[in-house]
C-alpha cells in the first residue's frame, strides 16, 4: 500500500457516515456479520475516538493512537473541537493507518466514522484520510446513516436524503446508499 502504487492490488470497502446515534455501528456490526457469514474477510476500522462501545471486532481502532477523552482533558477542549483535533492528529499520522490497514489487505474494509456534521462540512481532515485511502489504491462507497423516522412528512424525508448525498459527494465523492435507522437500505 506505498503512496501512488498503481501496481498494487486494490482494496474495496464502505465508509460509514451520518449523525451521531443514526446506527453506524450497528450497521458495521450487522455488515461484519452478514459478510462473515457469506465467507468474506472484513476488517472493521473504527475511525471515531468517542466510540468506546463497539459490538463488532475491531480490528483497527483509532484508540490506539488517540481518544477523545484524553484530548479534552489535556487540552481542555469540548467535544467538537476534540474531534477536529483527533482527526487533524489522524490526518498527521497516516503512517500508522497505512501500517494497520496492510495487515489486513486482501480483506472488505469498513470505515465507522464520527458523525459530528463540522467534520464534514467545516473542516477538511476526513476528506483528506479518504483521499489518502485513494492514494493508496482503495476504492470505497459512502454508506449515510440516518434516523428518518423522527423526520415527519415526506419533504422533510426528501430534504434528509439529500442532504446526505450532498455531504456525501463533498466528502469523498463517490457512489452512495443511505439506511434508516428504522428500515433497509435505500438509495
Amino acid at each position: 500500500m506505498s503512496e501512488g502504487s498503481q501496481g498494487s492490488s486494490l482494496a474495496f470497502g464502505q465508509v460509514v457516515i451520518g449523525p451521531p446515534g443514526s446506527g453506524k455501528t450497528t450497521y458495521c456490526h450487522g455488515m461484519q456479520e452478514f459478510m462473515g457469514r457469506i465467507g468474506r474477510k472484513v476488517t472493521v476500522v473504527n475511525l471515531d475516538p468517542a466510540n468506546e462501545t463497539m459490538p463488532y471486532q475491531c480490528a483497527v481502532d483509532i484508540a490506539e493512537l488517540i481518544t477523545l477523552p484524553d484530548v479534552m482533558e489535556s487540552l481542555k477542549l469540548g467535544p467538537n473541537g476534540g474531534l477536529i483535533y483527533c482527526m487533524e492528529y489522524l490526518e498527521a499520522n497516516f503512517d500508522w493507518l497505512q501500517e494497520k490497514l496492510a495487515a489486513f489487505r486482501g480483506h472488505y474494509y469498513l470505515f465507522d466514522c464520527p458523525g459530528q456534521v463540522e467534520l464534514y462540512t467545516h473542516h477538511g481532515a476526513l476528506k483528506n484520510v479518504f483521499a489518502q485511502l485513494a492514494k493508496w489504491n482503495f476504492r470505497v462507497g459512502l454508506g449515510f446513516c440516518a434516523e428518518l423516522g423522527s423526520v415527519p412528512g415526506t419533504p422533510h424525508a426528501c430534504a434528509r436524503g439529500s442532504e446526505a448525498v450532498r455531504r456525501m459527494v463533498r466528502a469523498v465523492g463517490c457512489g452512495c446508499y443511505w439506511r434508516e435507522s428504522s428500515g433497509g437500505l435505500r438509495g
